[in-house]
């Protein structure tokens, strides 16, 4: 069994701010792979279902970022499962829009979502870091990641849902390069190899014209020569 956890803040209020990317990965999880309806438990909403060969649970902590671990901590003890069989969705300030990567342990960078996990499961965990990008400066990450995507960012953002949903089970079954190739094919598709080049019109041929008719004698085409 497998604990998936979406990083997010609860209420319509923050629904579609960029600190929410990880419940947004774990809702649009449930919607392809037909999750079973989200109820109360382990202080989040959560919804069961399988992936591929696994039976997996989906968390979103209903604690607000900063106390996410205690979500995690109550679910993961009650499957009596390892910090090795949870994997965390979460919006990274260090990766531009758009990409994603894949880690396993290491420091919380801060992510106070993390940090709060970190106390309360350790940090062998692995982590899905959803890029959301950086404001520029650290004063103002606070804003920024709890203002909502602009459109002109829901076409990534669309494409990396799917992409997720698309590798959900390669996830599950602990195959994180075929996971990180589904999203890949979804942000950057291959160029179209199918399409073959336009013909182009044969050129005219375009023939010597005929000279003209000689009609001199010969006699004066030998007068002609010596001129």
């Amino acid at each position: 069994m497998k604990l998936f956890v979406g990083l997010g803040n609860p209420g319509s209020k923050y629904a579609r701010t960029r600190h929410n990317i990880g419940f947004m990965a774990v809702d649009r999880i449930a919607e392809e792979h037909g999750f079973a309806p989200w109820r109360s438990k382990f202080q989040g909403e959560m919804s069961e279902g399988r992936l591929g060969r696994e039976k997996v649970i989906l968390l979103k902590p209903q604690t607000f970022m900063n106390l996410s671990g205690q979500s995690v901590g109550e679910a993961m003890r009650f499957h009596k499962l390892s910090p090795e069989d949870v994997v965390v969705f979460h919006d990274e300030l260090d990766l531009a829009p758009g990409k994603c990567r894949l880690k396993t342990g290491g420091g919380h960078a801060g992510h106070n979502g993390l940090r709060s996990i970190h106390q309360h499961i350790g940090e062998a965990y692995d982590r899905v870091r959803l890029g959301i990008g950086h404001p520029g400066h650290k004063d103002r990450v606070s804003g920024y990641v709890l203002h909502e995507f602009a459109k002109a960012e829901e076409g990534w953002l669309d494409d990396m849902m799917r992409g997720i949903a698309d590798g959900a089970a390669a996830l599950a079954d602990g195959d994180g390069a075929k996971f990180m190739n589904a999203v890949a094919l979804r942000v950057a598709p291959p160029r179209s190899s199918t399409g073959t080049k336009a013909e182009t019109a044969p050129k005219a041929k375009v023939e010597p014209e005929a000279a003209p008719e000689d009609k001199r004698s010969a006699l004066q085409k030998l007068a002609d020569k010596f001129r």
